[in-house]
């Protein structure tokens, strides 16, 4: 028996659209790049583009647990010397929705072309409307945690 491998021809686009409203941003982040990736798929290959999109929506929403809003640090450098800067959690997320969202599912892919790649399929959006209603997205379900503890 040989080891099939999936060929660019053999798939087909698949797009799933996350509503992030009260998910933690972890588990959430891990679910987005497990779809992004197509290891979901039962031809799941390491090295090939599995043509999964990704359209999280409600980003604004998410939670972070703990007291991560205010010491979640998030580095980058300008490139110029002395240029690192510096913004927390909260600072990210009230000047861009949405961006640690986009931040952590990349910390989760191949650090690659691959990962570069897969990353253009992730769209976030910070409220509930999405422009890709045409791709007929199915919607994916997490499962909220801390919402069941609730009850």
């Amino acid at each position: 028996m040989k080891t099939m491998s999936a060929k660019p021809t053999d798939l087909k686009e698949r797009w799933y659209v996350i509503d992030a409203k009260d998910q933690v941003l972890g588990r959430l982040a891990a679910q987005a790049a497990h779809l992004l990736r197509g290891k979901h798929l039962a031809n799941f290959t390491p090295h090939a583009n599995m043509q999964t999109h990704v359209v999280i929506i409600n980003a604004g929403e998410i939670k972070l647990t703990g007291n991560k809003w205010r010491d979640k640090v998030y580095y980058h450098h300008t490139g110029w010397p002395g240029g690192i800067k510096a913004a927390t959690a909260g600072e990210i997320q009230e000047k861009k929705p949405g961006e640690i969202v986009r931040i952590a599912v990349k910390g989760m892919l191949p650090k690659n072309r691959l990962g570069d790649a897969t990353l253009t399929r992730l769209r976030v959006y910070a409220g509930p409307e999405h422009r890709h209603k045409a791709q007929n997205p199915e919607p994916y379900a997490l499962r909220n945690r801390y919402a069941q503890e609730a009850q």
